[in-house]
């Protein structure tokens, strides 16, 4: 074996395994290597709900006495994870969020956890997120909310739900790791700390032992460093699991052949100039950057007309709301119970619904899908900003205004998206571009992000302090 690199948290998932699988390191200095980061960056950062050191640390030195005796199970055995608080695995802690599930133990493993492992991932422990996934700021009152890495000195939004995941692979205490997507919660934590984060379609990945928020739109995905780590984990983990039948009948998904042949020849829709409103003048600056350097490598750029406004699907939130209020309603309506002001309002905005809503939320829901089919016609995917803004401080926060005006319509027209980082602003926060593509068309998704990438290093930078 080779010497080290000096601080192995700093290579990428990818470069992690390339280097276990060619023996230049092992699994035990990957390991060491994130819990040191964590070790060092935790008290501050808050990101973890449990770490699970000796764990971690027994299962390194096992995948690397079966990666030396020729035993490896796959090219990514030996690599860290972090999942976030929704993830079961049998016998450990799975809060949702929620203080008032602090002793629940998960009595099975889910499934998107036993294919990680089942893959030789070695599981560092679970991440904070919002109560039961329910916000995207990435906010939590009583179980505290992670400290975006990008500004050292303010309080800033992670972004949510899947918060703590995304300040974990940010802040490099972990290589990647597994988020979930309701309403924007992958795509927002990557948008406010710099990531890459894929939100699939609905099917691709199972829900089975991850807590539930909306059992008609929740999507587990992954957060990571680089569009080629965010689709290596997006491999390990799709595919159908007869234990969740929203997977039935969808194939596992490999992105990788086509994830290298560049945009020459895609149409991508910018955006109505209406939906510019609102957005920060930093963000669209950057989302016109990233237009023209797609535009550059010879994709066609054409506006394309929607049969809505992005701020209109929130009209859709009876779903979310009403199934929210199926899982959570009894907790909610507990005046008693450690619940966020703003979690236990959305939960019980679901019990002010009729079944005659619901309903006709659905219906509607399928004509906007129907409608926005026809309006993609021609196009290969629709490009907006992430975010109308970057992180903001904590104390800044209103909870009654989400930064899921970009995200929400591919949640509820059953899409996938991808965001990735397209510059900062002038003080060094992230900026994010969403790359939004029809439903199991991941691999387009990540094409283009892989082709903005390589003519881009936005997503190589560091936040301050984080240098090694």
């Amino acid at each position: 074996m080779t010497d080290t690199p000096t601080d192995l948290s700093l290579l990428s998932a990818k470069a992690l395994a390339e280097g276990i699988s060619a023996r230049t390191f092992s699994p035990v200095d990957a390991v060491e290597a994130m819990l040191a980061r964590i070790a060092a960056q935790e008290p501050k950062l808050r990101a973890f709900t449990e770490v699970y050191a000796a764990d971690a640390r027994l299962a390194a030195e096992g995948a690397d006495r079966a990666i030396r005796s020729g035993h490896a199970v796959g090219p990514l055995h030996g690599v860290p994870v972090a999942l976030k608080d929704l993830v079961d695995l049998d016998g450990r802690i799975t809060m949702g969020g929620s203080a008032a599930h602090r002793a629940r133990i998960a009595r099975g493993t889910a499934t998107v956890a036993r294919r990680l492992i089942a893959h030789g991932m070695i599981v560092l422990g679970k991440t904070h997120t919002v109560e039961f996934a329910y916000g995207g700021w990435g906010t939590n009152p009583h179980l505290g909310t992670p400290w975006n890495p990008w500004d050292p000195g303010t309080p800033r939004t992670p972004g949510g739900s899947s918060s703590g995941t995304g300040v974990a692979v940010a802040a490099r205490m972990a290589p990647w790791g597994l988020g979930t997507d309701t309403g924007g919660s992958v795509r927002l934590p990557a948008a406010f700390c710099g990531l890459t984060g894929l939100k699939v379609t609905v099917g691709r990945i199972s829900t089975h032992g991850i807590v539930p928020l909306s059992t008609t739109l929740d999507t587990p995905g992954p957060l990571a460093r680089t569009v080629e780590d965010a689709a290596l984990l997006y491999r390990a983990m799709s595919g159908p699991d007869p234990l969740d039948p929203t997977t039935r009948g969808i194939a596992p998904d490999d992105p990788f052949p086509t994830l290298k042949r560049g945009v020459r020849g895609l149409r991508l829709a910018r955006m109505p100039a209406a939906e510019r409103e609102g957005a920060d003048g930093a963000v669209l600056a950057a989302y016109d950057r990233a237009l023209d350097t797609l535009a550059s490598l010879g994709a066609e750029i054409a506006e394309i007309h929607l049969p809505f406004r992005f701020a209109e699907i929130f009209d859709l939130s009876a779903i979310t709301n009403a199934e929210a209020y199926v899982t959570n309603g009894a907790l909610a309506e507990d005046p008693a119970s450690p619940l966020g002001d703003a979690v236990r309002a959305r939960i019980l905005a679901g019990a002010k619904l009729t079944a005659q809503d619901y309903l006709a939320t659905i219906r509607r829901r399928e004509a906007l899908k129907r409608a926005f089919a026809e309006a993609l016609e021609g196009f290969d995917a629709v490009l907006t900003p992430t975010t109308e803004t970057a992180a903001i401080p904590l104390d800044s926060v209103d909870e009654d205004h989400l930064p899921s005006r970009f995200c929400r319509f591919g949640n509820l027209l059953d899409l996938c998206g991808l965001a990735l980082p397209s510059g900062f602003t002038a003080g060094g926060l992230p900026l994010s571009l969403q790359i939004v593509c029809r439903g199991y068309d991941e691999a387009t998704a990540l094409r283009i992000g892989q082709a903005y990438q390589g003519a881009t290093d936005w997503h190589l930078r560091l936040p301050p302090g984080i240098q090694g």
